[in-house]
């Protein structure tokens, strides 16, 4: 495999992964990152470092991370960027890997909306535990890790790829083990709120 197809492919996958999780900030690092001259992004990313791309996903950004730190609000805000993260996994993966193929770009968007709702779901339900708990520090902290896991990984896909598949690779086994019993617990709050209406 060519670096420069290693390179797009990275890319393809770590924006569909970190979208799941965050899809502005995915926008800021892959951008940021090409703005800086760290990354030579693919031909159809690359407009993902003009200003108006980077302001736009900094205003969005900070909105969503307000939003974020606040229990019960941050749920609400999973749920509704449902409609957001999942569709921007593919786009960017699409948009990565075109230069590939048309048929490589079809299935890196199918498979980069799957990786980002398999994110996302992950971290809906994972959130979803911690507003259980009535403290808000660990949601704030929680919240906190997931911006920096973004930056991060996004960084290790972009400056050590084979690295960072790696990583991916062992994440995606643990969430395949984790994803159904994410979901379960996830729902037990609601089926306790069922079960003491039905009891009255």
């Amino acid at each position: 495999m060519g670096g420069d197809t290693l390179a797009a492919l990275t890319v393809a996958l770590g924006a569909s992964w970190a979208s799941g999780l965050n899809p502005y900030a995915a926008v800021l690092v892959l951008g940021g990152a090409e703005k800086l001259g760290l990354v030579a992004l693919p031909p159809d990313l690359q407009a993902l470092g003009s200003p108006w791309v980077l302001g736009v996903a900094t205003l969005l950004f900070a909105l969503n991370f307000l939003a974020d730190k606040i229990p019960f609000i941050d749920s609400v805000n999973d749920v509704l960027h449902t409609a957001v993260r999942v569709p921007a996994g593919a786009l960017l993966a699409y948009g990565a890997a075109d230069q590939l193929g048309p048929e490589v770009a079809i299935i890196a968007g199918l498979l980069g909306g799957t990786l980002a709702a398999g994110t996302h779901i992950a971290k809906t339900g994972a959130r979803a535990l911690i507003n259980t708990s009535p403290e808000p520090f660990s949601n704030i902290t929680a919240s906190l890790a997931t911006d920096g896991l973004v930056f991060g990984g996004l960084m290790l896909a972009v400056l050590h790829p084979v690295a960072f598949l790696c990583v991916l690779a062992a994440f995606v086994a643990v969430l395949v083990w984790l994803l159904p019993k994410l979901v379960r617990l996830a729902l037990l709050p609601i089926r306790r709120l069922i079960g003491r209406r039905t009891q009255e």
